[in-house]
């Protein structure tokens, strides 16, 4: 029978129950609230998201019809509309993708469903004649391509200044209806300001 010496590395042995000890400790900490893992965990969606320097162009067939400028917007993505708190400019084109309008108004805001969109707080449309329309509230609707109001509107040209209350008009003023006339201000071809 050989006789024989059998080793054992101590050293290893009591490290290993030490580790154990450590990760059983660890993961014995790690209690975690339900709520708090759902919280965290939820697929929440965004109802609203904030932009700088918007830019929205319409367009059809390859011509840019409009275009929307904005500082500030805010998308209510559950309201199906967008803000435009600090104001905002509009640039109307004809079909040959020249500039036949704009539109300026200290508040605006943008239809997701209809793309109508609602400018408010004076508002001023300016063509390239150079005839103005003002008013306190103008709703444009790319769909009849038309701007309407049942405000007060003011519309100034080379010719004349009238005042009225509704209004329905081409988005380049070549065409206008006031629903009650309150007042002409004929002008003798002197210069309007």
């Amino acid at each position: 029978m050989a006789t024989g010496s059998v080793t054992v590395n101590l050293t290893n042995m009591r490290i290993y129950p030490a580790i154990w000890v450590i990760v059983m400790a660890l993961l014995a900490g790690c209690v975690n609230d339900i709520k708090v893992v759902n919280k965290l965990t939820s697929q929440t969606e965004a109802t609203q998201e904030e932009a700088k320097n918007l830019l929205v162009v319409y367009s059809s067939k390859g011509h840019v019809k409009v275009r929307v400028t904005s500082p500030r917007s805010i998308r209510y993505i559950d309201k199906g509309y967008t803000e435009m708190p600090e104001g905002g400019h509009v640039e109307f084109y004809n079909d040959s993708a020249v500039k036949t309008s704009e539109m300026w108004a200290n508040y605006g805001r943008m239809y997701e469903k209809t793309d109508q969109l609602l400018a408010r707080d004076n508002v001023r449309v300016v063509n390239t004649k150079g005839e103005t329309l003002e008013s306190e509230e103008l709703l444009w609707d790319p769909n009849t391509k038309k701007i309407s109001t049942n405000r007060f509107v003011k519309i100034t040209t080379a010719k004349e200044i009238i005042y009225g209350d509704g209004l329905e008009a081409n988005r380049d003023l070549s065409d206008y209806k006031i629903k009650k006339i309150k007042g002409t201000i004929h002008l003798d071809n002197e210069a309007v300001e």
